[in-house]
């Protein structure tokens, strides 16, 4: 174990703690993290259409009825959220620098805007792109516009005002010259990708992106998030805020596919969405730990009963960075087998559940941070769906049993000798 545990120090560390430390991958993280509130909103827009396609009758028809009131705010919600993304990762990518103009995130919005808007001749705007089509272009947007307003500043192309000059005032001028070159960037490759390829940006974009998307969506892509992810976890780093960066993209797009589809009242297509990851694969936290916390709660070693009773609370709600760090799973040689292999597992199980059609795919977001088995039934409307969750979460203490007995005799043992 100690040699597997160098071995892993040495080799993957490096690698971890770069990505880490990656400011774009975590500007990109944080802007990706920061709408999923919005989409959540959008989202539950959708849910009275879903029930209403589930119920049929005259809840479907009075549904159908109002569709364009309870529908109204997925317009300004999920159908721009690329909008959203934009000026978060902007403003993210832009503290890591400590650039301090507060006219950055608004800078990259226009970029944005520029790359991903069509106008038709009649003058309408075609926005379908400022969907969940639009994220990668979001992410090129805000990191193009915060780093010309960097380069700018580097190099002393900016418009500086005297001291007394208000803040507002003295931002808006120092922002002009760096704005100028990103409009300029922007106008030169939507009127290239029109002109040379007849057509946009963002769907150039995607045409690359394509091989990678349609893959992030299968088992062993699954599986492979979570290892890493769980293993990351066990040398102290945080897994999910890492590959997250890489991941949800990704996962979000296949959530707003699903929604949409839902919306047009066809079936959802996409397993690996943002509420899958969080709904199954973390119930009760990274390594689904609500059973060993349990055990520790029972346990006849006073310092795990201690750490379990603070742990029990936070993990009921899928918070379990008291148990991370305090029983502790870092650099354990007790829990680290089932820590990292006993998702990967799972995962497997519940990608197939609901590849196989055993259990329902889900239909949009749902709220985080709830109890095993409620975010699993609000995102698929189905019950096997959160009997699936509960299912993980004892699945999971079976896996942690012989380890966590192991460890407490160790626990046990010491407490021996100090008493």
């Amino acid at each position: 174990m100690n040699k597997i545990q160098a071995w892993l120090q040495k080799w993957l560390m490096p690698i971890a703690t770069a990505l880490e430390n990656q400011r774009h991958l975590q500007a990109i993280k944080d802007g990706i993290v920061g709408i999923v509130p919005i989409i959540i909103i959008g989202s539950f827009c959708l849910v009275p259409t879903g029930i209403g396609n589930l119920i049929g009758g005259g809840v479907q028809e009075w549904v159908n009825a109002h569709n364009s009131i309870i529908t109204f705010p997925t317009y300004f919600t999920t159908n721009i959220m690329s909008l959203y993304a934009v000026l978060y990762i902007a403003n993210s990518l832009a503290k890591s620098y400590d650039i301090k103009n507060v006219l950055v995130g608004a800078s990259a919005i226009l970029v944005h805007l520029l790359l991903s808007v069509t106008i038709t001749e009649e003058g309408a705007w075609t926005v379908s792109y400022l969907g969940a089509e639009g994220l990668f272009v979001a992410m090129i947007s805000a990191i193009l516009a915060v780093e010309v307003m960097r380069l700018c500043s580097k190099h002393n192309l900016t418009i500086k005002m005297p001291d007394s000059v208000p803040p507002m005032v003295a931002d808006s001028f120092s922002i002009l010259i760096p704005l100028v070159i990103d409009v300029v960037i922007a106008t030169a490759i939507a009127t290239l990708c029109q002109n040379l390829g007849g057509t946009t940006f963002p769907q150039v974009i995607m045409n690359i992106l394509a091989p990678a998307i349609s893959s992030m969506d299968s088992l062993p892509a699954v599986m492979i998030v979570i290892f890493i992810t769980q293993l990351l976890w066990v040398f102290g780093l945080h897994g999910a805020a890492i590959t997250s960066s890489v991941w949800a993209p990704f996962a979000i797009a296949n959530a707003t596919a699903n929604a949409a589809a839902v919306a047009a009242g066809a079936d959802p297509t996409h397993v690996f969405t943002f509420g899958f990851y969080y709904g199954f694969l973390q119930v009760s936290g990274s390594g689904m730990t609500l059973g060993l916390v349990i055990m520790m709660m029972l346990s006849k070693a006073k310092s795990l009963k201690t750490i379990g009773r603070v742990g029990i609370i936070p993990s009921l709600f899928g918070v379990n960075e008291p148990i991370i760090f305090g029983a502790p799973i870092i650099m354990n040689p007790f829990l680290m087998i089932p820590f990292v292999f006993g998702p990967v597992i799972v995962a497997a199980i519940d990608y197939l559940a609901m590849a196989s059609g055993l259990v329902g795919l889900p239909l949009w977001e749902a709220p985080g941070f709830l109890p095993p088995g409620f975010q699993a039934f609000l995102l698929t409307l189905d019950w096997k769906a959160a009997v699936l969750a509960i299912f993980n979460v004892v699945l999971m203490t079976i896996f942690y049993y012989p380890f966590f007995k192991m460890m407490e005799a160790d626990e046990l043992k010491k407490e021996a000798a100090n008493s």
